[in-house]
């Protein structure tokens, strides 16, 4: 049976504590020029604008960010959804600020600049946000749309 659709600022604030508080994500990536599309349990920070992502350079995940610039991911439980749709920048582990490598390292128990010169940080910055329990709350799942939070 349907559960009764949260209210949207429930629904805004359960999709928040989520992105600050859980330590890993489903990655979903796949090349322009076609071919397998890829699926990956990657660990994240969040800093209230953008998710940090650390992988390999030479792994698909890694590749097919740096060459699409796009990328989907998935947080939550099956029936309890957070899907965001957004763009990713390959940058060089050394670029990204100490401080941030600190909080993402708090938070997952693993420190990416240890990790050698294969791995790279990848910003991913949200464009769509989408959150939603079962078929009652299909219809008002939009949180963000072009970046910027829905009211």
């Amino acid at each position: 049976m349907d559960a009764a659709p949260r209210p949207r600022d429930v629904r805004l604030a359960d999709t928040r504590h989520h992105l600050e508080s859980d330590i890993d994500l489903w990655v979903a990536t796949a090349h322009p020029d076609g071919g397998a599309p890829g699926l990956v349990p990657l660990s994240f920070d969040w800093d209230g604008r953008d998710l940090l992502l650390a992988t390999g350079r030479s792994t698909p995940a890694g590749r097919n960010m740096r060459a699409s610039g796009l990328v989907r991911l998935s947080l939550g439980e099956l029936r309890d959804v957070i899907m965001v749709d957004a763009t990713v920048v390959e940058v060089p582990l050394s670029s990204v600020p100490s401080a941030r490598w600190e909080a993402y390292a708090a938070r997952t128990g693993w420190d990416p600049r240890e990790a050698g010169p294969d791995h790279a940080a990848y910003v991913v910055t949200p464009v769509t946000i989408q959150a939603w329990r079962e078929y009652p709350e299909l219809v008002d799942r939009m949180l963000m749309r072009e970046g910027r939070w829905l009211p």
